[in-house]
């Protein structure tokens, strides 16, 4: 067992970060000979170093039984981490600190946490703003500081390795599994925020990896369920789709992870994924773009990997892509095997394979593995939901809101006035009509569910527009927004009615749904990207006078729309 049980965990979890000001640069560190490395690695029988490679599934939301099949992958293969999914925070520490129990080398814990531990734990850890509205954000301060915080969450939860930045370059505003997960589709924003963002969360003391490589923005197939061709010509996918990975290998990334798609400019061999491609892995990002960080496949159960390489073939290909991690093999010790086999029989060569266990080892080291603790439990909660963070989400919030039409409009708004305040996509108020009618002294509310007939909202666009202020509230209250609204003909045909020189119309939504929404004609306009609390408070701030907004468009949705816009 290579670990030194200390006394005083909470003191090493808490100066973690404090300490990663300190550590070596990763790239050059695990590519560099280290004495626990070796040790390590010598101790290793050869199936138990392929079994570093491998990533398993892990949850705490699935009962018990799939906790302790999860244990008993984790004992008999001494996989070398975990991809963590949704449960509770005191259940994963519970969960993580038995495995690692198990486990003869520290298991590497990952997440996929682009917006922070609330994108897989939202109902008891916080979550940071979208990356879409992230984009809006001129001080990108801000996002370097949100990166710090991300990684505090993830050493006191016990996890080292963050799936993200997202680096997709968000250039189809009907892509259907990045959208709001992207910065936006202007090439240098993307990459000056990812960068601070990753740097943030090294900095921090955790592994940040940069995703969807070569560039996932300008797809229509969510890979989840189908491969998504790329027909982009090479010179296409160096100048756009990859010009923040290159930037950023320069920078230092640490990790990068490559996606499942068709691309037939990179490899034109019949559906492969880019993910299982020697030719995307090793030719082009490897080779061309040298990077030297570690690589992680897209997870290896999705559709858009195993349609046409079933049977553990995938795990195999990945392994001989050229990758240093495979996330959520769907049988990880049939491709153990299969990977013995692949080297028994020459397919793939026994130096390649330990030189990425060494790589996989080295960041173990990186991390302070070698020194491996387990995470306590007591005021786990309070931790992890710190008023530092909370208010460093108010304050990105606030600083991403975009005015888009109109500060005369704004100006000029007068809570002492009748005025109406109609809600589109909620049937209850929410932190802004909440916020709203506090101010108010003759505020009405009228909420829209889509259920009306044509006639009662004909009746109600009279009612309203007997005021001499309204508010429209567009909300989209899915718990992943899209570029469009579910909202029938006359729903739109009575936002169309009301949205005119009395309106201030404020959306909750991404960006793209302006294409799809009759509000244009409003007096003034106001864009806060998202429908999370945060967001409601930012947008009153701004219609109350309270801040001034700086947020600019980070897409482009129309010729009146676009990238950069914001009054």
């Amino acid at each position: 067992m290579f670990r030194n049980m200390v006394l005083g965990a909470l003191l090493c979890l808490f100066s973690g970060s404090a300490l990663a000001q300190k550590r070596p640069d990763f790239v050059p560190f695990i590519n560099q000979q280290h004495a626990w490395v070796d040790s390590v690695f010598n101790s290793l029988t050869p199936k138990e170093r392929i079994g570093q490679l491998f990533l398993v599934r892990a949850h705490t939301n699935l009962g018990p039984e799939y906790i302790d099949s999860v244990a008993r992958v984790i004992q008999e293969e001494q996989l070398g981490g975990l991809v963590v999914f949704q449960g509770g925070p005191v259940r994963h520490v519970d969960m993580f600190n038995r495995y690692q129990k198990l486990s003869k080398v520290p298991l590497l814990i990952t997440f996929d946490g682009e917006w922070g531990l609330g994108m897989r734990l939202p109902d008891s850890t916080l979550s940071f703003p979208y990356q879409m509205t992230l984009g809006a954000i001129q001080d990108n301060r801000l996002i370097y500081d949100m990166g710090r915080e991300v990684a505090k969450d993830f050493l006191r939860l016990g996890m080292h390795f963050n799936f993200a930045p997202v680096v997709d370059i968000n250039n189809n505003a009907k892509n259907p599994v990045i959208g709001f997960r992207s910065f936006g589709d202007n090439k240098f924003n993307v990459t000056h925020k990812a960068k601070a963002y990753m740097q943030g969360m090294v900095d921090g003391g955790i592994i940040a990896s940069l995703k969807h490589f070569p560039g996932h923005g300008d797809t229509d197939v969510d890979s989840h369920h189908d491969l998504p061709q790329l027909n982009f010509t090479k010179e296409r996918l160096y100048n756009l789709e990859m010009y923040p990975f290159k930037t950023l290998i320069q920078e230092g990334a640490p990790a990068i992870m490559v996606a499942h798609m068709h691309i037939p400019a990179l490899d034109n061999t019949a559906n492969i994924p880019s993910s299982i491609s020697k030719k995307v892995v090793t030719d082009e990002l490897r080779t061309a773009l040298g990077f030297k960080g570690l690589t992680v496949t897209d997870a290896m159960d999705m559709k858009g990997v195993k349609k046409f390489f079933p049977n553990g073939e995938a795990d195999v290909m990945a392994i001989e892509a050229g990758h240093d991690l495979l996330e959520v093999s769907e049988n990880s010790a049939r491709a153990i095997a299969l990977v013995e086999q692949s080297i028994a029989s020459g397919r793939l060569l026994q130096g390649d394979i330990d030189q990425r266990v060494k790589r996989v080892l080295a960041a173990k080291y990186w991390l302070g593995l070698d020194n491996y603790q387990p995470t306590p439990v007591p005021h786990l909660f309070d931790d992890l939901n710190r008023p530092s963070s909370m208010s460093l989400i108010q304050r990105l919030a606030d600083a991403s809101v975009t005015l888009l039409k109109s500060k005369k409009r704004i100006h000029s708004f007068d809570t002492k006035v009748a005025t109406a305040v109609v809600s589109i996509g909620i049937t209850e108020p929410q932190d802004f009509e909440l916020g709203l009618a506090q101010q108010l002294h003759q505020g009405t509310a009228f909420y829209i569910s889509g259920l009306e007939t044509p006639d009662e909202l004909k009746a109600l666009v009279k009612q309203i527009r007997a005021h001499k202020q309204i508010v429209l509230a567009i909300h989209d209250n899915r718990s992943r927004p899209r570029s469009e609204l579910p909202l029938n003909d006359a729903v739109k045909g009575f936002m169309d009615a009301i949205a005119g020189r009395k309106t201030i119309t404020c959306m909750f939504t991404t960006p793209y749904v302006l294409n799809t929404v009759p509000v244009g004609h409003s007096a003034s306009l106001i864009m806060a990207y998202q429908n999370e609390a945060f967001m409601q408070r930012a947008a009153l701030k701004v219609l109350l006078k309270q801040i001034k907004p700086t947020g600019k468009l980070p897409v482009t949705v129309s010729k009146t729309y676009a990238y950069g816009k914001g009054l």
